[in-house]
């Protein structure tokens, strides 16, 4: 045979496989993920179809058997390991599966189905893989990183059942290096139909203030610092546009992702839907199936409009960051938290996780509410702000505030203090109008924090505090009303312990800011020098 003759003929079968392989590990190893991908594909389906005509010969091979099951299951496996990069969880863990249907054992399919569970937040699951893993000859090299994983494992595992998190290290440390890693967790809360809007958040038990009701990881964010040169808003469209395309990625590539998202509203017929089940957000819910509806990225869009948390909110101050930063994300469970006038909560955000906590105790049964903006503002620009969000905020203190805004003398008061009057004499009329209309308990804190700006004013004054002497009610009696009817604020705390400072603080007015502050940054900073610290670094901040 001629010599151009050969170089013709197609290659067989086993020819192929070998070219396909070399090709796909070559692609491998150059971190050309979707390339490499494609050619495992064809490895894969080809080798698939070698074991399925080898196994209905009549006398089939066994040694032939076995080694092309052993090539499939490595092509699984490092296919899967490409996926993952791709961040096709989805698709990389139904290869991880195939590839340990074939050996059970095969060290690099637990060891990347591990990575891919830890990243699903399933960290029982990954752990047994990773311990599993560890047990293999082959792990001789790698095993200081896989009992790495093995104790990152065990230490979100035990994080995500007690919701025993600390975050005070990070603080002391003046929150140098990386965000500590966090799990998903969900505490004492349940989804219901909710009379501010729609679906809401409830507490299933009293709950203190300070104690963590949920931490959650974000579907995907966007995060950069915004130019001092212009309003920024070029760059926040940017942002958006960018944020945008990585949900819809994220969904693309995650069955799970995709159904956490399509339990959100769009906007559109909010008392047609359901309630879902807590048990969907807890770090170890089973996978689902697939989805029968397809990806709607209009939709998406719309639920994105409806549920997109901003990070540079009063609400949502971010530990560490300055004062241009500005960063927006989705994180599920915390959107189905409405606003309202006079929260109950609060939250932090650490790295890619949100955790939200009681600012002041909520009993059993109570909607859990957070601020979408500053609550520490009267009621005709709180009406602004809401407008903006798109709704009319219907909580009690907005309700019992309308009614007292009927008020001459309450308009007067306004009045007067846009116009620069002396804001002891704004705070002196305002609480003799209180004791005249015989405004009690919680409708006191609403009308401090109405006009919090003339107490936070005032009491920064020893001109004025000295003046007025006692028809200015004390700063402890003041700050506890607004921190019951509004949860604590970092403007109320810094109130509080500047009062105190000049005269020394006491034991008792001590754990008063310490209780204040958990109000603030939630138990997750359990050493007092760590709170302390916080404290110290609102009271200097301007």
């Amino acid at each position: 045979m001629r010599e151009e003759d050969q170089l013709q003929q197609p290659l067989t079968p086993e020819e192929l496989m070998h070219e396909l392989r070399f090709k796909a590990t070559e692609l491998l190893l150059r971190e050309e993920w979707q390339e490499s991908v494609q050619v495992y594909t064809q490895f894969i389906n080809l080798c698939q179809d070698q074991i399925s005509v080898k196994s209905h010969q009549n006398h089939p091979d066994p040694d032939l058997l076995t080694k092309l099951q052993k090539s499939l299951c490595l092509a699984l496996s490092n296919r899967a390991e490409a996926l993952s990069r791709l961040r096709d969880l989805t698709g990389a863990l139904k290869d991880c599966d195939q590839a340990l249907k074939i050996e059970s054992t095969h060290f690099k399919s637990l060891v990347c189905k591990g990575k891919i569970l830890l990243s699903l937040n399933r960290y029982s699951m990954a752990l047994d893989c990773f311990k599993t893993a560890v047990l293999d000859p082959q792990a001789s090299g790698n095993l200081e990183t896989l009992n790495g994983y093995v104790q990152k494992c065990k230490k979100l595992e035990f994080q995500s059942r007690t919701g025993a998190f600390d975050l005070s290290d990070w603080i002391l440390s003046g929150f140098r290096g990386k965000s500590p890693e966090l799990a998903e967790y969900t505490g004492p809360v349940q989804i219901k139909r909710s009379e501010l809007s729609g679906r809401g958040l409830f507490a299933t038990k009293n709950i203190d203030a300070g104690t963590l009701l949920l931490v959650t990881k974000a579907i995907a964010t966007e995060r950069g610092i915004l130019s001092s040169e212009d309003s920024g808003e070029n760059a926040r469209l940017v942002m958006w546009k960018n944020f945008v395309d990585k949900v819809v990625d994220s969904a693309t590539k995650c069955e799970r992702t995709h159904h956490l998202i399509s339990t959100l509203s769009s906007g559109e017929d909010e008392d047609k839907l359901e309630a879902p089940e807590m048990s969907l957000f807890r770090p170890e819910a089973e996978e689902i199936g697939e989805l029968n509806e397809k990806l709607d990225k209009v939709k998406i869009l719309n639920v994105l409009d409806v549920n997109s948390l901003v990070e540079d909110s009063v609400s949502a101050k971010v530990l560490g960051r300055n004062s241009d930063y500005y960063g927006v994300g989705l994180w599920v469970l915390a959107s189905f938290i409405n606003h309202s006038c006079n929260p109950n909560a609060r939250r932090l955000h650490v790295g890619d996780h949100v955790l939200v906590h009681a600012s002041r105790d909520v009993k059993a049964g109570e909607e859990i509410t957070f601020a979408y903006f500053d609550v520490l503002s009267p009621l005709s620009k709180r009406n602004e702000m809401s407008k903006t969000w798109g709704f009319h905020c219907r909580c009690k203190r907005c309700k019992f505030e309308e009614e007292m805004c009927s008020k001459q003398e309450m308009k007067e008061i306004e009045i007067g203090l846009e116009r620069g009057i002396d804001v002891g004499s704004a705070i002196f009329r305002l609480e003799e109008g209180m004791r005249r209309w015989m405004v009690r308990g919680r409708g006191k804190g609403y009308m401090r924090a109405s006009f919090w700006a003339a107490y936070f004013e005032a009491y920064g004054s020893e001109k004025s505090v000295t003046r007025r002497g006692r028809r200015i009610p004390a700063v402890d009696i003041v700050v506890d009303s607004v921190a019951e009817a509004v949860g604590c604020d970092e403007r109320v705390l810094k109130v509080f312990m500047q009062a105190f400072r000049g005269n020394g603080v006491s034991l008792v007015d001590m754990e008063k800011s310490l209780k204040l502050g958990r109000g603030v940054h939630g138990k997750v900073v359990k050493k007092q020098q760590a709170l302390r610290s916080l404290l110290d670094s609102g009271t200097h901040d301007a």
